[in-house]
């Protein structure tokens, strides 16, 4: 604020009255001019001050801009990276939306000792987002049930919880976070760019026989949206929910018991970081879209029997696909096995889905695979839900040329136009 200049009044000498103005002149006029000196110094003073204020507020208006330029640019730049996320997550560019729901699952609220890292992945050609979800050990169960004071001793005891509670809580901590989870991320999904999620629930310990890190899958599923949205959660029984949703859950989560996940995670993720990393590659890894039926029907035979699959007919078909009728060798788990290939652009329909499974009943298949370049929509998967039907998109087609075949390869639809 300007500082107030010196006022005169407070300088003036008083006016002589009465008989001081006749004997007191000179006095007065001593006075006078002493005041004058005053006052004149007073205002050269002030002048030095307000200058010297007037250049601390100039400074401080000029920091206040710079600051506030500086404010803007931020401001402008965040918004900015705003609109570009918003963008690439509108335009279902899958680092965009794996971040999108990274921070949905980060702002969860779970206990301290709920471990809360997860991994995910999303399949553009079909819609799909593929979770690995860390659960927490038995230990999250507190082993003591009560503790009581005894007034007589004035000590206080506890009480173990039984193992079958301590099962059971487990248990139900298993599914209750299984199914908060498929629905955080399908409730945030506004857009929607999610028609299908796969969850796998796992648990990062160490086996006690061996001493080595396991991560034992405890829960898998996939579901539809539309199929999961139907449901009143307020209502359900977890473990019948997930029953339900033809889950795939342990029998015995307390002792780690591994089930078979229905996708493993890596086979989604090799891809995603291959489209990140290899760019600078593109033109030289080739191109299966471009492929000739021939050719296709090769390097499908080529990936099952590195595999391990005794493949002992093949025939091309009118849709560019190869059919395959293989055996697996293993005992018991083995058998016939029908593999379908669709060397497609656009998504399969369900109809190949059925398909497939019409052919895995007429030859007395144990398992139908169906692999394309493209992806599946959500009817796919709900109708091979709970069937022998293994439904393979591009991504997990690339995974396993490269993890079996030793062959890096790329799908673009985009040099075919």
């Amino acid at each position: 604020m300007p500082i107030p200049p010196p006022d005169w009044s407070r300088f003036e000498p008083p006016a002589p009255t009465g008989l001081s103005k006749l004997f007191g002149k000179s006095t007065y006029d001593r006075q006078l001019a002493l005041a004058r000196w005053q006052f004149s110094d007073a205002q050269a003073q002030h002048g030095a001050a307000e200058q010297d204020r007037q250049g601390r507020l100039a400074a401080a208006q000029a920091e206040y801009q710079e600051r506030c330029r500086r404010a803007e640019a931020e401001i402008a730049a965040h918004n900015a990276e705003v609109d570009t996320f918003a963008a690439a997550f509108a335009a279902a560019e899958p680092a965009a939306v794996v971040d999108y729901f990274g921070m949905v699952l980060a702002n969860s609220v779970y206990p301290d000792d709920f471990p809360q890292n997860y991994r995910l992945a999303y399949v553009p050609e079909s819609r799909q987002l593929v979770v690995e979800y860390e659960l927490p050990g038995l230990d999250v169960v507190p082993s003591v049930k009560e503790y009581r004071y005894v007034k007589a001793r004035d000590e206080i005891t506890s009480t173990a919880r039984p193992a079958k509670e301590t099962k059971e809580r487990y248990a139900g901590v298993v599914t209750q976070v299984t199914l908060r989870t498929m629905h955080e991320l399908f409730e945030s999904d506004r857009a929607p760019l999610v028609d299908t999620i796969v969850f796998n629930g796992v648990v990062d310990t160490v086996d006690p026989a061996t001493g080595q890190s396991i991560r034992p899958c405890l829960v898998t599923l996939r579901t539809t949206r539309d199929e999961f949205t139907s449901l009143n959660l307020g209502k359900v029984d977890p473990a019948t929910c997930l029953q339900h949703l033809n889950a795939s859950v342990s029998k015995r989560p307390e002792a780690l018991a591994p089930v078979r996940p229905v996708l493993e995670f890596d086979m989604v993720d090799k891809r995603f970081v291959d489209e990140v990393d290899v760019l600078a590659d593109l033109d030289h890894r080739p191109n299966l879209l471009k492929l000739t039926p021939t050719e296709f029907e090769s390097l499908i035979q080529n990936l099952f029997t590195k595999m391990g699959l005794d493949t002992k007919q093949t025939r091309a078909s009118r849709d560019g696909g190869v059919d395959c009728v293989a055996f697996d060798q293993r005992p018991i788990f083995g058998g016939k096995v029908v593999i379908q290939a669709k060397r497609y652009r656009n998504t399969v329909d369900v109809s190949s889905v059925r398909d497939l499974f019409g052919t895995v009943q007429n030859e007395g298949a144990s398992k139908g695979i169906l692999v394309t370049t493209s992806g599946y929509g959500p009817a796919s998967f709900a109708f091979a839900s709970g069937k022998p039907l293994e439904l393979i998109d591009g991504s997990n087609l690339l995974y396993l040329l490269a993890e079996h075949a030793g062959i890096t390869a790329r799908i673009d639809p985009s040099e075919l136009d």
